[in-house]
């Protein structure tokens, strides 16, 4: 079971989590190579005033930066591990692949789900995917709400996620603790879109004050990315 969710967390990694690196290979021959920091496709201030350039920075170069250096030590040591047929070290790195790989995979979807106003940033869903939105939750503004009430409610650190079923064809609302991909809820799961509510992607900005980093961050919304993502991943 931990081995099938590692190659969940891969093929999520294909899509969003490489950059210039090759990826891994489960289930195959092993073929071990390492992931980067992605750049990201703007500059660190370019969500000001809704998220502040400091906060882009840190999150970027050190938050990000290390979920990808911790990710490749324990592919290294995994990989090490089954050469070696040490099963217990195997079971033991589950924990720290699913956090730093999850956190890079997040990481690398949250990027793309911003956009700087002067860039789109805040429009509306448009097309499948804002009418899909209409039909399932009423309104823009109702998704948001529930989107924030969830957000805001989650205990501890963790992301608010909206998601394609691609099975049951629907969109869902789903929340996942610390770094988990929204695919540890369910293998049949995309991530449209996904905000971040770890205090450091909002405290030096909004303080203690959750709520508001949530109201604010639609503003800078790329739904034009997560449409291309909803159309991609097959729509109902």
């Amino acid at each position: 079971m931990a081995l099938r969710r590692i190659i969940g967390m891969n093929n999520l990694l294909i899509k969003y989590g490489k950059n210039n690196a090759n990826v891994c290979s489960f289930g195959k021959a092993r073929s071990l190579t390492t992931f980067s920091l992605p750049d990201l496709p703007y500059d660190y201030g370019a969500l000001e005033p809704v998220i502040s350039g400091e906060i882009m920075e840190l999150h970027h170069k050190k938050h990000h930066n290390t979920y990808v250096t911790n990710f490749n030590k324990a592919l290294e040591q995994l990989e090490a591990a089954m050469d070696k047929g040490d099963s217990p070290t195997v079971v033991k790195l589950q924990s720290a692949i699913k956090f730093n790989g999850g956190g890079h995979i997040n990481h690398s979807i949250f990027w793309k789900n911003l956009a700087p106003v002067n860039e789109g940033g805040g429009e509306p869903p448009k097309g499948l995917l804002g009418d899909e939105i209409q039909k399932q939750f009423g309104s823009l503004e109702k998704l948001i709400q529930k989107m924030n009430t969830e957000g805001a409610a989650l205990q501890g650190s963790g992301w608010v996620w909206l998601a394609l079923d691609t099975e049951f064809k629907r969109l869902l609302v789903e929340t996942t603790a610390n770094q988990d991909p929204v695919v540890t809820k369910g293998s049949a799961l995309v991530p449209v879109l996904g905000v971040d509510v770890w205090e450091h992607a909002y405290y030096l900005q909004y303080k203690n004050v959750k709520a508001d980093y949530l109201k604010n961050i639609w503003r800078v919304m790329n739904w034009k990315y997560a449409s291309e993502v909803y159309e991609s991943a097959g729509h109902p």
